[in-house]
């Protein structure tokens, strides 16, 4: 399944054609809900490679990430401002951590256990020093771990059917988990995700530019050395990729 999904070229669909697409789902209609489903292959794939070495078949946990993808779109309150893969993600992992807590052979790792522990005490370092419940961004920065990373531990733990459910009430005012997950940057962890995804539709000399340009911070000119061509035309091919990657990530 990996490989039939990296290998096919996808066109992406911006925000309002993604919310047409599930109001018409909403309403009834079978041919949008399989267009969502079928556009969001790579999402589905992108959380369940998070769950993979736990002795699952990769294909049975994209199945039922599938799954939490069509509650994701059933639930999907279009009032909301907020983007479809935003809402969708917690639901996939839900549904998947449901599926292996339920079945029961498979535990939670040692590693993530001592995550869960340490995000435990670390939430109630910050609680003390904030006087509030800590975001995960800010959790994320005081324990230098990815925010994805500390949103998988605590699914762990316990899954909320819906990234509005309350989580925490402040003086009477509900926080959501969607209000815990955003660190100020609109949801930066989800947008990793499509970040990734995007870099995957580039070739490899593509990928490597990317790579030189803004993991490496070379220079043009020595990327141009590297690959044996103009500046010129390492100026072109950057501006051509950023392009493509800001369609593809509806940006």
């Amino acid at each position: 399944m990996d490989v039939e999904v990296k290998k096919e070229k996808e066109t992406y669909l911006k925000d309002h054609e993604v919310k047409e697409l599930i109001k018409r789902s909403q309403d009834g209609d079978q041919s949008a809900r399989d267009t969502i489903v079928q556009k969001n292959m790579r999402l589905v794939w992108s959380v369940v490679q998070r769950f993979l070495n736990r002795g699952y078949d990769p294909d049975d946990l994209f199945q039922i990430g599938s799954i939490g993808l069509l509650k994701s779109v059933d639930k999907f309150d279009l009032s909301y401002d907020v983007k479809f893969s935003t809402y969708a993600v917690p639901m996939i992992i839900g549904e998947i951590q449901r599926f292996i807590r339920d079945d029961g052979t498979v535990k939670v790792s040692r590693s993530l256990k001592e995550l869960s522990n340490k995000i435990r005490k670390a939430k109630d370092e910050l609680s003390k020093q904030y006087g509030r419940t800590p975001t995960v961004g800010e959790i994320s920065e005081h324990l230098d771990i990815p925010p994805e990373d500390i949103v998988l531990a605590q699914e762990a733990a316990r899954t909320p059917s819906s990234i509005h459910e309350t989580v925490y009430e402040n003086d009477g005012d509900p926080i959501t988990l969607l209000d815990q997950i955003d660190d100020g940057n609109e949801g930066k962890w989800f947008d990793k995700i499509a970040l990734q995804e995007a870099i995957r539709e580039l070739d490899e000399r593509e990928r490597l530019i990317v790579y030189l340009r803004y993991y490496k911070d070379q220079t043009q000119s020595e990327v141009a050395t590297r690959l044996g061509i103009s500046q010129v035309q390492v100026s072109r091919l950057e501006k051509k990729i950023l392009l493509q990657m800001k369609e593809q990530m509806d940006i």
